[in-house]
């Protein structure tokens, strides 16, 4: 459980009623990483959305053409979520998510939240619209970070 006021500035949640607000607190965590660390890689299944607090988090895409990964998004700006796949079928995140620096994130139960979201769906409806905007941006940025490496 987290205070409430930690997810008042989340994007995501702008449109959540306080009781909604108050019951995703409820299920959500602090979880720390460190520097290196991995948060979860490509094709495990996902069980969690992520906030980042603090610090730095790049996501990374496997290629099949070559042995390395390529970052297709970095994120340092407060607030910001990743791990959308914690909340959408078919649950297995579709990169990789590594703290180049130490992390403060705010962890949500993926299938918890959606029920939370199912209880008022106009604001289910807002929370999974901001989601489509990120997985859209995530998409654009991968698709412009894989056309420079062909």
């Amino acid at each position: 459980m987290i205070p409430t006021k930690l997810l008042h500035p989340v994007g995501l949640f702008e449109d959540v009623s306080e009781g909604q607000l108050s019951k995703i607190a409820e299920i959500s965590e602090v979880a720390k990483r460190s520097r290196g660390e991995l948060i979860f890689s490509e094709g495990d299944r996902a069980e969690h959305l992520y906030i980042l607090v603090e610090g730095k988090v790049v996501i990374r895409v496997q290629l099949t053409s070559r042995p390395e990964s390529v970052t297709v998004a970095a994120l340092n700006q407060t607030h910001q979520s990743f791990g959308w796949s914690g909340i959408v079928e078919p649950y297995h995140y579709t990169a990789s998510a590594l703290c180049e620096e130490d992390c403060y994130l705010i962890a949500i139960p993926g299938k918890k939240l959606i029920e939370i979201l199912r209880s008022e769906p106009a604001s289910g409806f807002e929370v999974m619209r901001h989601i489509s905007e990120v997985i859209s941006s995530r998409l654009r940025s991968s698709r412009a970070v894989l056309l420079k490496t062909l």
